[in-house]
């Protein structure tokens, strides 16, 4: 078993991640010139996450959709354990959404590009202004049923083990008085461990909370915020 999946890793697995992210990488650059930059890129970023999760032999499954309404906006925290996370949220997420992503993504060729375009947000962690101004252009963007979406740790567990949550995501939620949306990811550190390229085949989880409520909560609020959305998070199962 072990041999039939790193021949099919190199042979199949890899090919297709990389011409399906140049490929639709260049379908959403054309999109976004022709269509609404959210619309562009929820239809190719679905296709591209679900194309890749099919033949890395991932299946998702969604519990807890009930607790989502489209027309409303959030703030949708969730944990960070493997870059599958990536495919499973973009695949099934289904919200209007624009990502609060780390700065390096940006250098990525195509992609970097593209979710320029799209409209989603690069925050610099190492430069304490930067960040807060990134912070600052998610508010512009919040509202009428899009929402914006962070892993609150800042970075993948590297043992699976959830990290602290950084204030950010929470004090935006608070400062513009938009519920948050606790999402758990379950199961994609055991297909692919965070610094390995080596998978196996296996189930993701995308569990959707109940929405935490933020209207009348000042600055005072936000460390009971990030207490309660992350121990709903890392009680999933």
């Amino acid at each position: 078993m072990g041999v039939f999946l790193n021949v099919y890793k190199w042979g199949v697995l890899a090919p297709v991640v990389g011409v399906s992210t140049l490929l639709l990488g260049l379908v959403c650059l054309l999109l976004c010139a022709i269509f609404p930059p959210g619309l562009a890129g929820r239809w190719c970023g679905v296709v591209w996450a679900r194309i890749n999760a099919l033949f890395a032999l991932m299946q998702v499954h969604v519990q807890g959709r009930e607790h989502v309404d489209r027309a409303r906006s959030y703030v949708v925290v969730a944990n960070h354990q493997s870059q599958l996370d990536i495919l499973v949220v973009y695949g099934w997420l289904g919200l209007d959404f624009r990502w609060v992503m780390k700065q390096e993504l940006r250098k990525v060729p195509v992609l970097g590009v593209a979710c320029k375009r799209m409209g989603h947000i690069f925050i610099d962690r190492s430069n304490n202004a930067a960040a807060v101004a990134s912070i600052n252009r998610a508010k512009t963007i919040i509202g009428e049923g899009t929402s914006v979406f962070f892993f609150p740790e800042g970075t993948r567990s590297r043992d699976g083990t959830m990290l602290p949550f950084k204030k950010g995501a929470f004090r935006l939620a608070v400062d513009l008085q938009v519920p948050v949306l606790p999402v758990s990811i379950v199961g994609t550190y055991d297909i692919l461990p965070p610094d390995t390229v080596s998978f196996r085949p296996g189930r993701a989880k995308l569990i959707f909370h109940p929405p935490i409520e933020t209207s009348g909560c000042g600055s005072e609020k936000i460390p009971a915020l990030m207490k309660a959305a992350r121990a709903v998070i890392a009680a999933a199962r």
